[in-house]
């Protein structure tokens, strides 16, 4: 047996000097953490290259699958490493709510209110571009769990928008760093995998109602408006769920929510990730620009005809010029 302890205690020292080249990192529920690349997952088994070897470790073990795409060392404008996804197990609504709370976030402007959510610990923040719509000043406010379990506000200003999307409804902001306080981000869904009937819920503040959860059902997939596919749901949404998330029983962000039908209820849509990923990987071509008149300034509409007949034409005598 002293042969094998020894082995064993050579290997666990290799894996944590070797770096991997992919962030897959797996939590056990015993509370150990181990990193490597997952090569190959089946329905009990997971197989993780860690460096030197590869390990198998029974799925039942496993508490928490966390993936994140590889992050630079450049400025946030160049860097592609913005959001994180993972593979979480399915939980209750009320354990996902306690968990990603803190991630879902008020929006505040001049003109209006909105929600968002905090996709990477650097503050990035994504919303709706009509929550922001023709805006400079952009406020967050972020409940932060205490040590006692409650939720405390915490207002931020001078948030930065950092790009802008409006043919996706999309909006990145950045919100800056603050004392005494860790982001807490969401993870994206890997893929467009939920179907009809799928449990759904969203977190955001309908009409100013700060951090409300409302639950649902996919009702489609793939709804056509204006040839942009939507996710169709029976979460309830009204004004201000605007740039919320709508998360999968498992804790994913799989759309953004960015409107309802009037005189409707449980006729709610979201944007599918596949549209937002596409948005934050290529951000650089939405990037804000301040100085830009058509991005976050009001200029007044100019005077329209009282007279919607067409003007006269008047003849005009030309004198010839004097010799």
């Amino acid at each position: 047996m002293k042969p094998t302890l020894f082995t064993i205690h050579v290997s666990i020292c290799l894996f944590i000097a070797v770096p991997v080249s992919r962030a897959d990192i797996i939590v056990m529920k015993s509370g150990q953490r181990i990193e490597g690349e997952v090569l190959k997952v089946q329905k009990d088994t997971v197989f993780v290259d860690v460096g030197v070897d590869v390990i198998r470790i029974p799925v039942t073990q496993i508490q928490e699958r966390i993936s994140q795409e590889p992050a630079k060392t450049e400025a946030p404008t160049t860097d592609s490493g913005v959001f994180m996804t993972a593979d979480l197990p399915e939980r209750t609504v009320k354990e996902l709510v306690t968990k990603f709370g803190e991630g879902v976030v008020l929006i505040e402007t001049p003109d209006g209110l909105g929600s968002g959510f905090i996709i990477n610990e650097r503050g990035y923040c994504v919303t709706n571009y009509h929550v922001v719509e023709t805006q400079t000043r952009v406020a967050v406010t972020i409940f932060h769990r205490s040590d006692n379990g409650d939720f405390e506000r915490r207002s931020v200003r001078d948030v930065r928008i950092l790009a802008l999307n409006p043919y996706f409804d999309f909006a990145l902001l950045e919100i800056p760093a603050q004392e005494n306080l860790t982001f807490r981000p969401v993870y994206i869904a890997e893929d467009d995998s939920h179907r009809e009937g799928d449990a759904v819920f969203a977190i955001g503040s309908p009409l100013g109602l700060e951090r409300s959860v409302s639950e649902g059902i996919v009702s489609t997939r793939n709804r056509n408006m204006n040839g942009i596919v939507y996710i169709q749901t029976t979460a309830q949404i009204n004004p201000g769920n605007s740039g919320g998330p709508l998360f999968n029983d498992r804790g994913q962000v799989v759309g953004v929510i960015n409107m309802k039908l009037s005189f409707g209820e449980g006729l709610g849509f979201a944007i599918p990730v596949s549209y937002l990923k596409h948005f934050l990987r290529n951000r650089d071509a939405f990037a804000f620009d301040r100085t830009n008149p058509n991005t976050g300034y009001h200029y007044l509409e100019p005077p329209r005809r009282t007279n919607p007949n067409q003007p006269a034409v008047v003849a005009k005598e030309v004198e010839s010029p004097s010799k």
